[in-house]
């Protein structure tokens, strides 16, 4: 019998999100009853009881944001209080820029490892090397540091300076920069062309996104020629999700017409409708989408769009199955609410929360058994991540027993990447399928 492994990873549940801001004020809440404030009187007493006779002395901020988080939290795993600086984290993050050094960091031997700075970037410009390790921030140590810990501390305002000590791989002494942090913009797409296809990676969808997006369709393009284009592959592989209003306007980059999705909330009347505007900036040309158990939320939007109104073939694995709307509620100087407010829909009328997203061409990737090993697996274990693994979640009303989710792994190698070379293989005609290139009068939802 086969095992299912529900693996969660903090990075997916936190930035699974499909996000609306509002504005402090907006919306009225219900009165609420007696009954109620009778509890929140009881409330008080306990939070007092816990002040005066608690074994140590509690933070009284602390155990109030810890009591908001428990009430938001009880609701479902994706709404959640945000003090000031978590909000204001939350801002960046959605911004996609931030003053800054401008490089891509991980963590190794307890030092920060360059992967790469961002051409052009304050790092870049200093000199700073991909595989460089930086050893100390300012002439602090970053062994015992982690390594959000360490960025937090790379980060600054616009024109301040950061000194670093850095050990590179061939030098015979730490090398001693520093650096004066500017605007970093995080590219939030990638793209190159395999052969006569485009191929373009969404990383995140931030302000940045769909700007990232026609930049990169008009430097495929320019690079291939229109004329010899076979087509593009969009890969939303582990792609948490981000605002919705970007997941709108990247399925509005490839339509000419027809609903997006659609938002329902509690009540009729604050349902929305998202329509894409005439204009398709590939011009007709095949479009194969990749997904797998790491396309979440607004990646499942985009998904979704484009398999219904059959402008494009969705290929890999089940997607994770976040279908629900979070509304950011500023709360001014006390942070923001972040606050599940209504489920979302694709074109045909499907709710995605708890089901995901099944691709049309179902293409496994298999996990490396060194890594197997590693996780401590066996071969009976089978590794299931998606919003129907979460304790608390909103019950999709196409949810069942096989919920949703599937393994996102995605190989460093493109040559063992069997997702997206079937995706290659289809564009350029070595494989065929029914479901490629989609029939756009079949079914098509307007």
């Amino acid at each position: 019998m086969i095992r299912k492994l529900s693996i969660l990873f903090a990075g997916a549940l936190m930035g699974a999100t499909a996000m609306t801001v509002v504005s402090q004020n907006a919306g009225t809440a219900n009165a609420a009853g007696s009954d109620t404030y009778r509890q929140l009187a009881i409330f008080g007493d306990v939070f007092e009881r816990v002040r005066a006779q608690y074994v140590d002395e509690p933070d009284d901020q602390k155990l109030i944001e810890t009591a908001i988080n428990g009430m938001l939290t009880s609701l479902d795993p994706h709404s959640s209080y945000m003090n000031a600086k978590e909000a204001a984290d939350m801002r960046t993050e959605t911004r996609g820029q931030f003053g800054g050094l401008g490089i891509e960091v991980t963590m190794e031997d307890e030092l920060v490892k360059v992967v790469s700075p961002f051409e052009g970037t304050p790092a870049d410009k200093a000199g700073v090397m991909a595989g460089d390790l930086i050893a100390e921030i300012d002439g602090e140590q970053v062994r015992g540091l982690t390594l959000g810990e360490a960025v937090e501390k790379m980060k600054g305002d616009i024109g301040t300076s950061v000194s670093l000590t850095i050990i590179r791989e061939g030098a015979t002494k730490p090398v001693r920069l520093t650096v004066t942090r500017d605007e970093i913009k995080v590219p939030s797409v990638r793209h190159s062309v395999e052969g006569d296809i485009g191929y373009i990676k969404l990383l995140k969808f931030n302000e940045q996104t769909t700007t990232g997006l026609e930049a990169a369709i008009a430097d495929i393009k320019e690079e291939v020629g229109e004329d010899k284009l076979k087509g593009y592959i969009l890969d939303l592989r582990r792609n948490p999700g981000g605002l919705l209003d970007e997941a709108v306007s990247v399925s509005d980059t490839f339509l000419e017409n027809g609903e997006i999705v659609s938002t329902r909330g509690r009540n009729s009347d604050e349902t929305r409708r998202y329509n894409a505007r005439s204009g398709d900036e590939i011009e007709g040309k095949p479009l194969v989408v990749l997904v797998n158990g790491g396309s979440a939320s607004a990646s499942e939007i985009v998904a979704g769009a484009l398999q219904d109104q059959r402008r494009a073939t969705v290929v890999g694995s089940r997607s994770f199955g976040k279908g629900s709307v979070q509304t950011i509620i500023p709360l001014g100087a006390n942070g923001a609410l972040r606050l599940t407010t209504a489920l979302y829909y694709t074109p045909s009328g499907r709710s995605i929360q708890g089901r995901g997203i099944d691709p049309d061409i179902g293409v496994e990737q298999p996990l490396p058994q060194e890594i197997r090993e590693q996780m401590g697996l066996d071969s009976e274990d089978e590794i299931v991540r998606g919003e129907s693994s979460l304790r608390g979640h909103i019950t999709g009303n196409e949810e069942d027993d096989e919920g949703s989710g599937s393994l996102d792994y995605v190989p460093p190698e493109k040559e063992d990447d069997l997702q997206m070379q079937y995706a290659i293989d289809l564009l350029n005609g070595v494989k065929t399928n029914a479901m490629f290139p989609p029939k756009q009068e079949a079914n098509a939802a307007n």
